[in-house]
């Protein structure tokens, strides 16, 4: 079963995120009070899979969730993979749909200075908000109805 594993969230763009204990996630816009929330409609929440983040601990780096300025981290679902317009049921309520996968990274965002690369440009995943609501870690994801 794919779960949250972390809620992230930052107050500027091109940095790390910190965890939350949940978020409110609102229709067509995002994380409520994230820097990237109604910024780029296509791209309103960023997931990346906690098995990615472990690919890049294999090569001895110390990194956690939202180190890679995702908002959602999940564990157990090969994210990357799943084709744009897929709809992801997380919790209760909320209803992403995913718009696109991987984005250019910014030359200068933290963990590239840090690390020297970054996955998100392969393995980050972006989302439109289609139905609002709270996300905590430890909430059910599975595929569910994208538009």
């Amino acid at each position: 079963m794919a779960k949250v594993v972390a809620v992230c969230t930052s107050q500027k763009k091109g940095t790390r995120k910190q965890p939350i204990d949940e978020g409110q996630f609102k229709e067509g816009h995002g994380l409520v009070g994230d820097a990237h929330a109604g910024v780029v409609p296509n791209r309103q929440v960023s997931l990346l899979a906690l098995e990615s983040i472990d690919k890049m601990r294999g090569l001895g780096l110390e990194l956690h969730p939202g180190d890679f300025a995702e908002n959602i981290t999940i564990e157990g679902m090969d994210i990357c993979k799943l084709p744009v317009g897929t709809g992801l049921s997380i919790g209760e309520d909320v209803l992403l749909e995913i718009s696109q996968i991987g984005k250019e990274c910014h030359t200068a965002c933290a963990i590239r200075r840090q690390v020297g690369q970054c996955i998100m440009p392969t393995e980050g995943v972006f989302a439109r908000v289609l139905k609002g609501g709270r996300i905590r870690p430890g909430d059910k994801v599975s595929i569910g109805e994208g538009q």
